[in-house]
């Protein structure tokens, strides 16, 4: 693939500012097996993609065909691309996460599946629709552990109901926790595996209690780094991926 096409995938704006970036000298390419990067000012120039890295503007980038994130989620940040009152997660990300091109999507990045403004933990991103499809389907059952803290303290009643079920007043059926852990007085470790409009919120509402705080812990095996810290973000990794499947 040629070095204006690479920028270009990697999102980092039409192929005419590639080739512009390219052209004035701001572009380096480190190839596999190579030491340290060298600049490329010939857009036209062809590279394999397999381990390769570009450096524009000073900034280090390793080429991915699809890109797969993993971020911290803070408080106070909404998972939308047109946040209502709070600022988007979307402004926690670069521009080229937010600006890869994407066949018949939005631009960028989408998260899969979102958390409320007030939730915190593991929020995964990707422009690979059929990832997104795979971990957000209720069909497929992913499971998601949740760490709640509750206003008031649990019962061994309460556990059963979340365990055997509760309705909600849009599910005909009762709604089930996979598992349900007691670390302490006040807080659960709940596992789902579907993923409703505040689900565990209502979920705990339905047993008699209520969520003071809510905090997304792991998805499938991918539990969230304890290094990573709020409002940040990094690439999934193939290892991290396979926890995923």
């Amino acid at each position: 693939m040629n070095l204006q096409d690479i920028l270009y995938s990697q999102g980092f704006g039409t192929r005419r500012i590639c080739a512009g970036l390219i052209q004035q000298g701001w572009v380096a390419v480190r190839q596999a097996g190579s030491q340290a990067p060298v600049v490329c000012q010939d857009p036209l120039q062809d590279f394999a993609e397999d381990g390769l890295m570009v450096r524009v503007q000073g900034q280090d980038w390793p080429y991915q065909s699809k890109a797969y994130l993993m971020l911290h989620k803070p408080a106070g940040i909404e998972c939308s691309q047109k946040p209502s009152t709070y600022p988007s997660v979307y402004t926690l990300l670069p521009a080229p996460l937010r600006q890869r091109p994407v066949k018949g999507a939005v631009n960028g990045v989408q998260a899969v599946g979102r958390l409320d403004q007030d939730t915190t933990g593991l929020l995964l991103l990707s422009d690979d629709g059929q990832f997104i499809h795979r971990m957000s389907s209720p069909k497929k059952h992913v499971p998601k552990l949740y760490q709640v803290t509750t206003k008031h303290p649990v019962d061994r009643r309460q556990i059963e109901q979340l365990l055997a079920g509760v309705l909600l007043d849009d599910s005909p059926a009762p709604v089930r926790a996979a598992a349900c852990v007691q670390p302490d007085t006040c807080r659960i470790d709940l596992t789902l595996t579907e993923g409703k409009y505040h689900q565990v919120k209502r979920m705990i509402a339905a047993v008699g209690n209520r969520v003071q705080a809510l905090h997304r812990a792991r998805i499938g095996g991918l539990d969230l780094p304890a290094d990573l810290a709020p409002g940040e973000w990094r690439w999934l990794g193939p290892e991290e991926l396979a926890l995923l499947k």
